[in-house]
């Protein structure tokens, strides 16, 4: 009896911190729409909102960056020998209003992955795996596959 005519809203988004944690949270979440309202995805009313992994300072100027690599192209681009301060984000959870504003609610500066699967079929097929009872296929699939998300993964 879902009705997408009756929405009151054109989005979801889906805030989560950026870790491990966040990411299963995030997961789960998705799985959850998918079962309950499959139609949510497919007509890209669901959003993931990106979490900043590090807070950049040098001087005045702040820069947020969103994976590792980023991280690195920020220092490098403002510059050997001067006074940097790298913090790794806290959770959204222990965020000042303003730090959230920054970088994750102001729909000028935040950044937001619209969640659009090609396949209906792959994609539950997928979640399956990932979140179902076959434990022996998911880890065939996470020893075959994992290697190519390693550069992802925060290990620090």
């Amino acid at each position: 009896t879902f009705d997408l005519g009756a929405l009151r809203w054109n989005k979801i988004i889906i805030c989560t911190d950026a870790d491990v944690d966040g990411f299963q949270i995030r997961t789960l979440i998705l799985t959850m729409l998918y079962r309950l309202v499959p139609t949510l995805i497919q007509e890209g009313y669901v959003y993931i909102a990106e979490s900043p992994l590090f807070e950049i300072n040098c001087k005045e100027k702040t820069w947020f960056a969103y994976s590792n690599r980023e991280k690195d192209s920020i220092v490098a681009e403002i510059g050997q020998g001067k006074k940097i301060t790298i913090q790794r984000s806290k959770g959204l959870g222990e965020n000042d209003p303003e730090m959230m504003w920054m970088t994750t609610m102001n729909p000028a500066t935040r950044r937001l992955i619209k969640v659009m699967p090609e396949d209906a079929e792959l994609t539950a097929q997928m979640f399956d795996l990932l979140e179902g009872d076959n434990l022996q296929g998911r880890k065939e699939h996470i020893a075959e596959n994992g290697y190519k998300f390693l550069e992802l993964a925060d290990i620090s």
